[in-house]
C-alpha cells in the first residue's frame, strides 16, 4: 500500500439516517474506495505512483484551443474564460505556446475588448467583469508585449469606476448582480495592470468583510452561506486591498480546513455537500497565505494546516481522465477545461505546500510549475506581468 494512503480515512457516518445527502455521500465514497484501492494493488509494483499523465492533458488542452466540441456552445458568452483556463494550465504544466498560437489567442482578446473598457464575453457583447478579469489573466500568461499592449488601461480604470458603487462594492456589468468577485475581479486587474488607486477601492475593504459569517468563510453577499469560491474572493481580495488586518483568519481557517473531506482528501465547497475537483484551487490556495500571514507574526504552526498529501492523492488517483486527458470534478463525471484548470491549480498548490521535495506525491516528474495563489496566475507569467505593468506610465484618472 502507498505509504499516504496507508493514513486511516474516515467515512461519513449518517448516524442511521439517511437522507439523500448521505446517500449521494456514500455513492461517491463507494466509487472513491474501489480506486483506491485499485491504486494500492498495483502501488505495490510501483512505489513511485500515482503518475501526473502530463503530456496525455497537454494534448486535451491544445486539443481544446482553438475548436472546440459543441457541448462547449453554452459558454459562447464565457470565451475569455476558456482562453485563461487553457492558458493556465499550459504554463502551470510547463508547456508554452507557439508564437503564432499566442498571437492568434491575443488577436481573439483583442475583439473582446470594449470600446468603452473592460471585456466582453465574446466580440459584439457587453462588457463584463467577470471576463476582464478571465481576459486580462489570460494575456498576463501569454506574456508577451503584443499580449500586454492589448490592454486600454485608462479605459480600463474607466470602467471599473462606472461599476463601484457608494458603499465600496462592485456591481459585475451595467445594472448587473453585485457580489465579493467583483470586488475580487476589479481588485485583481487593477493591481495586475498597475491601474490600482485607493479612491476606487475606498470603503471596498469594508463591505468585504461584511461577507464573512460566522462559520469563517465568505459568503457572496453579507448574510448568506460561507462558499468556497466566494470565500477566495472575499479573502484574496483583502490581501490585495492590503487590508486582511480586517479578516477573522482564526475562523477562516477552522472553517476552510474542516472542508478538506476526510475520507476522499479533496474539499468540498459548503457545509454537506460533495467533493468537487474545483475545489483544490479555490480551499486550498488558502493555506499558503494564512501560513505566511502567521508566519509574518511568529506564530506559523509547526504542524501542516492541511493534508496536502491526501489532495494530491484524490487529484491523481481519482480526478485524472488518464486517457484522452484532462481533469475531472469527480469519479464519474468527463472532463471539461473549467476543472482541467483548476485541479491543476490545486495540485500545484498542494505540491509547493513546503519548501522540499517530500510534499510531493508520486515521481519527481508529477511537478507543476509553482502557482500563484492569490492571483491564480503561474508564478513566473505572473511576475514578468508585474514587473512590466509597474514600468508603464500613469494614466489619465480624470
Amino acid at each position: 500500500m502507498n505509504k499516504f494512503l496507508a493514513v486511516t480515512r474516515l467515512k461519513t457516518d449518517n448516524e442511521s439516517i439517511e437522507t439523500t445527502t448521505s446517500e449521494n455521500q456514500s455513492q461517491v465514497e463507494r466509487k472513491i474506495e474501489k480506486l483506491f484501492e485499485s491504486f494500492c494493488s498495483k502501488a505495490q509494483c510501483d512505489p513511485e505512483s500515482p503518475v501526473l499523465y502530463k503530456q496525455n492533458h497537454i494534448n486535451y488542452i491544445k486539443n481544446h484551443m482553438f475548436t472546440l466540441p459543441e457541448n462547449y456552445e453554452c459558454l459562447d458568452s464565457s470565451r475569455p474564460w476558456l482562453c485563461y483556463w487553457l492558458c493556465q494550465s499550459l504554463a502551470l504544466l510547463n508547456c508554452n505556446l507557439s508564437i503564432l498560437e499566442k498571437s492568434n489567442v491575443v488577436s481573439f482578446l483583442s475583439k473582446c475588448q470594449h470600446e468603452s473598457g473592460g471585456f466582453c464575453g465574446g466580440p459584439n457583447q457587453m462588457p463584463h467583469l467577470a471576463p476582464t478579469y478571465a481576459a486580462v489573466c489570460a494575456l498576463c500568461l501569454i506574456g508577451t508585449e503584443e499580449a500586454y499592449a492589448v490592454i486600454n488601461r485608462e479605459n480600463l480604470y474607466k470602467f471599473l469606476v462606472s461599476l463601484r458603487l457608494p458603499n465600496g462594492s462592485f456591481r459585475m456589468h451595467k445594472h448587473g448582480e453585485c457580489d465579493v468577485r467583483a470586488v475580487y475581479c476589479s481588485a485583481t486587474v487593477a493591481r495586475l495592470t498597475n491601474i490600482y488607486t485607493d479612491v476606487l477601492f475606498e470603503s471596498s475593504a469594508q463591505w468585504v468583510i461584511r461577507c464573512q459569517t460566522y462559520e469563517g468563510g465568505f459568503g457572496g453577499v453579507p448574510g448568506v452561506e460561507a462558499h468556497g469560491g466566494y470565500t477566495f474572493c472575499g479573502f484574496s481580495a483583502l490581501l490585495l486591498l492590503k487590508s486582511i488586518h480586517m479578516c477573522d483568519t482564526k475562523s477562516l481557517l477552522r472553517w476552510v480546513a474542516n472542508k478538506q473531506m476526510s475520507f476522499e482528501g479533496g474539499f468540498q465547497g459548503r457545509t454537506n455537500k460533495l467533493v468537487d475537483g474545483c475545489y483544490s484551487f479555490w480551499q486550498a490556495a488558502i493555506f499558503p497565505v494564512i501560513s505566511e500571514l502567521l508566519e509574518s507574526e511568529n506564530q506559523r504552526p509547526m504542524w501542516s494546516m492541511y493534508d496536502y498529501h491526501a489532495l494530491q492523492e484524490y487529484v491523481l488517483i481519482c480526478c485524472q481522465n488518464r486517457y484522452s486527458g484532462g481533469l475531472i470534478d469527480k469519479p464519474g463525471k468527463p472532463p471539461d477545461v473549467y476543472h482541467t484548470c483548476y485541479v491543476l491549480s490545486g495540485l500545484s498548490i498542494a505540491q509547493h505546500a513546503v519548501d522540499n521535495s517530500s510534499c510531493v506525491v508520486g515521481k519527481p516528474e508529477n511537478v507543476l510549475n509553482k502557482n500563484n495563489p492569490i492571483y491564480n496566475i503561474e508564478e513566473t507569467s505572473l511576475q514578468k506581468a508585474l514587473q512590466y505593468f509597474s514600468m508603464t506610465e500613469p494614466i489619465n484618472y480624470f
